[in-house]
């Protein structure tokens, strides 16, 4: 009941022919005014028309309505009557009616406005986020929020009413982890000691399995030092899970189900199980570990077709090991693509990948037009054209070097070459359809970037060597894969877990012997193991990026109340913000400020 408890009779977006002869009372915005005749009323959940008295015994109405600035708060007291005919308006769920105004008061008015409340008015981002408030009173930002709370609501039902999960809030001050993405600090009254805002409840429920709990779930607020991006916040929010005695195709089944039982109706239905595909053939098809999988153009390896031939660079690259050649297809590149849009794509492989590119085209009469033609025979040509099952004009991008490079630069290029396509008026990737998958089989460890010969855990240090793999990890840990599942919807990462260790001398062994971490950090950890630990194992669903693809927002801050900017700055407070060195002295803290000046300038 949407008006229990409130002094309003309904809302603005729940009158109907049933009401006409009855006397409401609503609350709400002036959404415009026309002419003194009548107004439109705005709430959370409609708008209704308000017809202005033109009778000298309501001139005091009929004055205060007229004279009300938009997006004032107004109280209106009328009765419910049909529209003339002719006047209705089928594109209002209330365009059947109107409310004859009898008595009205304005609340509260506003001031001239920095921007239009309208979702069709273009306004910058800085300036949406400086006056979030009236921001959130657009129809798109009330329907994102309201999304993601009824879509919270059916996950807590799934998983506490209907699978026994128990909902346990953990501590936001902690302690530095070690590995994975930088975390805020929050200085203690002891010198020299910091508390940690975690970027996941990571440690605290694999605690809480250790402490017997069995299923654990949260809606988490987590927490990163690191720069904003259109899929990334500073604050963000996980629903955060995790479960004793379970395996890997125990959580898949868990979260298929809860997303199952959780999606809008109105986004149609998603089937389950999930498709699934390993770390390495992610790759090798898609050239990421995120695939968008709603359209094709996958990664085709060519190197044996080309292993014959006398191009120098194709036999420069399969001399070495890992050594490869492969190449996607653009459909209909030739028409929808401009020389100008070929260079760029080329270019960016070069500058980011350092990858050179060759581009061959299929001719209108099923040759191939290349700077490779002249190294292939007749027979070599219609070999790969029918390899790539090449059509007339489309484009092939093809690449030789090192697999993981190649794979990488063709992976980008194809993403690159689906925003071109789109742009130039091609759909193929429908945004209205949800393409899940499972991607498996992760290695457990990485080269370090700044350092190869070092490893670093590729997700975090708890994760459980594959069942497969589990003596390579004494032996040769690079080779070891991972007992890590990612969930990718439509090209983007919205899930990730792991079965964890549960052995205390394993977790020292990669923490001490592969990392080279110092295991101290987490001797707390480390000595709860050692009580009885049970098997266990969790996933974490990104619930801003989740719900962001589900309404097909353009960022993730389209989908948060209150987001920080690309900065990592809340402009509507203008956090962060400096304090007082009396401020600071109990946390013995001094602050350079010539420093912080310069910062501040520089902002």
């Amino acid at each position: 009941d949407l008006n229990s408890f409130v002094t309003r009779t309904n809302t603005c977006g729940e009158l109907r022919s049933s009401h006409v002869g009855q006397e409401v009372t609503l609350y709400g915005w002036v959404q415009y005014q026309r002419q003194g005749l009548f107004l439109v009323l705005r709430d959370f959940q409609g708008l209704t028309q308000i017809v202005i008295p033109q009778d000298e015994a309501h001139s005091h109405v009929k004055k205060l309505l007229s004279n009300a600035p938009v997006e004032s708060v107004v109280r209106v007291t009328g009765i419910v009557s049909p529209r003339p005919p002719g006047q209705e308006n089928p594109k209002m769920p209330t365009g059947d009616i109107e409310v004859k105004a009898e008595t009205a008061e304005i609340l509260n008015s506003c001031k001239k406005l920095p921007f239009e409340i309208k979702d069709f008015i273009k306004k910058s981002e800085a300036l949406r986020m400086q006056y979030r408030y009236l921001d959130l009173r657009s129809f798109q930002l009330q329907h994102n929020l309201r999304l993601r709370s009824q879509t919270v609501m059916r996950m807590r039902e799934y998983l506490c009413n209907l699978h026994g999960f128990v909902d346990v809030e953990t501590p936001t001050l902690f302690k530095r982890t070690p590995g994975g993405a930088k975390e805020f600090l929050v200085p203690s009254r002891e010198a020299g000691k910091f508390y940690s805002l975690p970027q996941s409840p990571q440690q605290f429920k694999q605690l809480l399995m250790i402490g017997g709990l069995d299923r654990y779930f949260q809606v988490a607020r987590c927490y990163r030092d690191e720069g904003s991006r259109p899929d990334r916040q500073p604050e963000f929010t996980q629903i955060d899970i995790e479960m004793s005695f379970v395996d890997q195709a125990g959580i898949q089944r868990l979260i298929e189900g809860l997303l199952q039982y959780s999606w809008p109706k109105e986004k149609g239905f998603i089937t389950t199980p999930f498709p699934s595909m390993t770390y390495e053939e992610a790759l090798a098809q898609y050239g990421t570990d995120k695939p968008d999988t709603r359209f094709e153009m996958k990664i085709v390896d060519i190197s044996d077709l080309l292993r014959s031939s006398d191009i120098q660079f194709v036999q420069n690259a399969l001399s070495y090991l890992r050594g490869t050649v492969k190449s996607i297809c653009i459909p209909q590149g030739v028409r929808y693509l401009k020389n100008k849009d070929l260079e760029s794509l080329k270019e960016s492989a070069k500058s980011h990948f350092n990858q050179e590119i060759v581009e061959v085209i299929c001719k209108p009469d099923g040759s191939v037009k290349s700077l490779l033609t002249k190294f292939l025979g007749e027979k070599q040509q219609s070999e790969l054209v029918r390899a790539l099952n090449m059509q007339v004009d489309d484009v092939v991008l093809l690449a030789a070097g090192e697999h993981k490079q190649v794979c990488s630069a063709l992976g980008s290029l194809r993403l690159e070459s689906a925003d071109l396509l789109e742009a130039a008026g091609l759909l193929l990737r429908d945004p209205t359809t949800f393409h899940f998958l499972w991607v498996v089989d992760f290695p457990l460890f990485l080269p370090k970037e700044e350092n190869p010969t070092e490893l670093e855990s590729a997700h975090h240090p708890f994760t459980a060597p594959h069942p497969s793999d589990t003596s390579l990890l004494y032996s040769d840990p690079t080779k070891v894969r991972s007992q890590h599942y990612d969930l990718v919807l439509n090209g983007n990462e919205v899930g990730g877990g792991s079965i964890r260790i549960h052995s205390a001398e394993q977790q020292r062994f990669v923490l001490e012997k592969v990392l080279k971490e110092d295991s101290e950090v987490l001797s707390h950890l480390l000595e709860a193991l050692e009580f009885g630990a049970p098997p266990h194992g969790g996933i974490a669903l990104g619930l801003d990026r989740l719900i962001s693809l589900i309404v097909d927002a353009p960022s993730i801050r389209d989908v948060i109340a209150f987001p920080k900017s690309f900065r990592g700055r809340d402009l509507m407070s203008n956090a962060p913000d400096y304090v007082t060195p009396e401020e600071l002295e109990p946390y013995h803290i001094q602050v350079s400020w010539p420093l912080a000046e310069k910062e501040a300038k520089k902002s």
